[in-house]
């Protein structure tokens, strides 16, 4: 990506937003020298990990620790160089905070579950466990380095040794200085109570003009002159001590410091690694943290993607806290070429930009200030034409600067090229600067890449409604106030709105005037008509909106009516699991017959259904007599089956229904439209306990057993299972299909009924509804 590029598209400014957002100095760096990538395997990689890490800061609000920048440290201890040198104190409490914050980072990644992570982030997790935490550093720093940046006394038992004694010798001087003042009665003499030190040895701090009160060596003065430091002859022999062992504690200190070193030096390939890991992860949160700021979102990169970016925002104006209006930036299909025409100050650049810079977040693993679901081409490159590029050193006009730019790159450019031409072809003729402006369009097209232009030559406006692959756009404005709205509307021209914009900046009316007539003159004065397609445009653009808001909020209200049958259905199904358990248990405890338990789990079912039916989200009306038309597809409850209407009898109001090669007379209220692919309206389902639950969008209808075809034994136990489900379901009657054949099965099916506790009667149906083939048993 060319340099030039990034700077008139400003993308070192977003740079600078993710430098501010990350914790540490090496973290900034990293921000500062992020460039977009040209790969599809590295856009993917980036915008993957910049999703997962949204996900995991979404659900654990984690934060990367701040840690201090370390890499130099590399350099001075890497095994090449020699072996003498040590790393100080300071170096190795800065190591230690690294260490630090990579053990809260890494430790948090990978404390929760694996199983989830390894589908919500697991990219960022792998890379945590591919690490190898350096122990013997990490133990070495903590055992011997504190908080305060001091070496511990338990770092070796030299230094504990030593430290010890120095304490004791402070608390010598000070009983011995404190006995020495009283016996002296020299208390009025001192600037201060205690005893200080200067140059590494205890002195008493003395007024000056009482310095000769006390026999010993003058250290020091104050800057004011005022106070003398005097260390007392008493105390000479023991300050001269105290030098013995600071001397020893030195050299202890830098034993352990050498030692220290060694760690680092041994673990020298873990500790690059890692730090290189912390640095990206600060990195990769601070996308994040500027993702939240923003509003911003990941997109899909695809090489034969669309560009379709809806809502997108500058992220410069988010940031530096402006209202950015969102536009719809958008080409579909084959297009490859977007022309925006309109009025000056309307916004035709900034959408320019926005698409550039939009893109080169993306390519860099940034969110982009669009909506969900935006989708990008892959471009390698992005040239851009933009603005005054005269140049007095180079002796470039602004037309021959553009006309350079294009001629330098004109053979870089391909497929996997977004080129961006703000005003292409001013600073010349007009007529020629068009011309120009179109043949260069056309050689886009012909390479196959893709382009966003803005422009006012009247014929470039023409050719973008004509041209396949082009796809046109203006900027609107206010039809009453002439102000512009900062919106994109697609398949129509703008007009410049050069007098408004003149009139709007103060320019005097006398001029205007005369440029109307001059206009007029020239008799291409088109403003009328444009203005009216803008007026359309608005009041079109308002529609769509209005229209989304509504769609928004009616998938809104469907969400919290789903949920809400959701929570219902739980508690329902709960009640009816609860009531068969009881209903159940009192059978076991023979409290109640088993012809008892079927009616009280059926009048269980009906209760709960008529409530369930009233609750359900979408419920409607059963279809009336007038709805059903011969060809309509219904659903057939009773045999879980759908079927066409061949015929229908107004008189008795039943339909003839073709099922499965059976055609059957029957009430359209046992019936029902059929819904679509599935199970069919009205179809039943196991519920708890045993228990059937039908859905509530159909009224009940009778039960069929089919028994042709099977033995009679087969036929017999299905029917006993049959007429308890039916029981249990709360139905009167039911409808057993033996067919005629003999009649053998027939007198079977009528023998078992007739002694069978649960029915009141029975009897061969009527002849439309199958005559002697078919038995209607009615329950008790």
């Amino acid at each position: 990506m060319e340099s030039r590029t990034l700077l008139l598209l400003e993308f070192p400014k977003i740079l600078e937003a993710l430098a501010a957002c990350c914790r540490s100095d090496s973290g900034a760096l990293a921000a500062n020298a992020v460039t977009p990538a040209s790969t599809l395997e590295d856009v993917s990689l980036r915008q993957s990990r910049l999703r997962q890490a949204l996900a995991w800061v979404g659900e654990t609000r984690v934060d990367c620790p701040s840690f201090p920048d370390v890499s130099g440290l590399w350099t001075y201890v890497q095994p090449q160089s020699q072996t003498s040198r040590v790393l100080d104190l300071d170096a190795l409490w800065a190591l230690g905070r690294f260490l630090a914050a990579s053990k809260e980072l890494r430790s948090g990644l990978l404390a929760t579950n694996a199983l989830t992570d390894a589908l919500r982030w697991p990219d960022l997790r792998l890379e945590a466990e591919s690490l190898s935490w350096p122990e013997l550093t990490a133990a070495g720093l903590k055992r011997c380095v504190g908080d305060d940046g001091r070496l511990k006394d338990e770092s070796s038992p030299e230094l504990w040794s030593v430290r010890q004694e120095i304490r004791q010798i402070h608390q010598q001087c000070t009983k011995r200085v404190k006995d020495f003042v009283t016996d002296q009665g020299i208390g009025h003499y001192l600037q201060d109570d205690f005893m200080t030190i200067s140059s590494d040895r205890y002195v008493l701090p003395l007024k000056s003009n009482f310095k000769g009160k006390v026999a010993g060596i003058i250290h020091d003065y104050s800057q004011t002159g005022e106070t003398c430091y005097i260390e007392p002859m008493f105390l000479v022999e023991v300050n001269n001590k105290l030098q013995d062992l600071k001397q020893e504690e030195r050299e202890a200190e830098n034993r352990i410091l050498a030692q220290l070193t060694g760690l680092v030096r041994q673990e020298l390939d873990r500790l690059r690694p890692l730090f290189q890991w912390l640095t990206d992860m600060d990195l990769l949160l601070a996308a994040v943290h500027l993702a939240h700021r923003m509003e911003a979102r990941p997109v899909e990169v695809a090489p034969d993607g669309e560009l379709d970016l809806k809502q997108a925002r500058h992220p410069l104006l988010l940031l530096a806290g402006h209202a950015a209006k969102p536009v719809d930036i958008q080409l579909k299909g084959d297009q490859r070429v977007l022309i925006i025409s309109g009025g000056n100050a309307g916004g035709k650049t900034v959408a320019l930009k926005t698409a550039g810079l939009l893109a080169l977040m993306a390519f860099s693993g940034l969110a982009v200030t669009a909506a969900e679901g935006g989708t990008l081409p892959l471009w390698r490159d992005i040239h851009v034409f933009m603005g005054d590029e005269q140049s007095l050193e180079g002796q470039l006009s602004t037309f021959s600067a553009q006309i350079s730019h294009v001629a330098a790159v004109w053979e870089r450019i391909d497929a996997c090229s977004l080129v961006l031409l703000d005003e292409f072809g001013a600073g010349t003729d007009p007529s020629q600067g068009a011309a120009l402006a179109q043949a260069v369009v056309d050689g886009l097209l012909d390479k196959g890449a893709w382009a966003a232009v803005a422009t006012h030559f009247p014929s470039l406006k023409a050719y973008s409604l004509t041209r396949d692959g082009v796809r046109s756009a203006s900027v609107l404005f206010d039809p009453k106030t002439n102000k512009p709205l900062y919106t994109l509307a697609y398949d129509q021209v703008g007009a410049s709105q050069a007098m408004e914009v003149a009139k709007e900046y103060g320019l005097p009316a006398s001029i205007l005037t005369k440029a109307e007539q001059y206009l007029l003159l020239d008799g291409a004065d088109t403003t009328r008509l444009i203005e009216r397609l803008n007026a359309l445009a608005v009041n079109r653009e308002k529609e769509l909106a209005d229209l989304t808001e509504l769609r928004t909020d009616l998938r809104h209200r469907k969400s919290k009516l789903r949920a809400e049958f959701d929570r219902d259905k739980a508690a329902l199904l709960q009640e009816i699991k609860k009531q068969s358990q009881d209903v159940l248990a009192k059978l076991r405890e023979e409290k109640i017959s088993r012809r008892q338990a079927l009616r009280e789990l059926a009048e269980t079912r009906k209760r709960l259904e008529t409530s369930s039916r009233a609750d359900a989200p979408g419920n409607q009306p059963s279809a009336t007599w007038e709805d059903y038309q011969v060809g309509d597809m219904v659903a057939y409850p009773a045999w879980n089956k759908t079927g066409t209407v061949q015929e229908k009898d107004e008189r008795k109001q039943t339909l003839k229904v073709e099922l499965g090669g059976v055609s059957l007379w029957l009430s359209h209220r046992d019936v029902a439209p059929k819904l679509g692919e599935g199970t069919p309206q009205g179809a039943s389902s196991p519920g708890p306990g045993g228990a059937i639950v039908r859905s509530a969008q159909a009224a009940p209808a009778p039960l069929r057993l089919d028994l042709r075809g099977q033995r009679a034994d087969e036929a017999l136990s299905e029917l006993a299972s049959f007429l308890d489900r039916a029981l249990l379901r709360g139905s009167e009657q039911v409808e057993v299909i033996h067919g005629r054949g003999t009649g053998a099965l027939r007198r079977e099916v009528h023998q078992f009924v007739k002694s069978h506790p649960v029915v009141a009667a029975y009897t061969v149906a009527n002849e439309d509804q199958g005559g002697d083939g078919v038995t209607v048993v009615t329950l008790r």
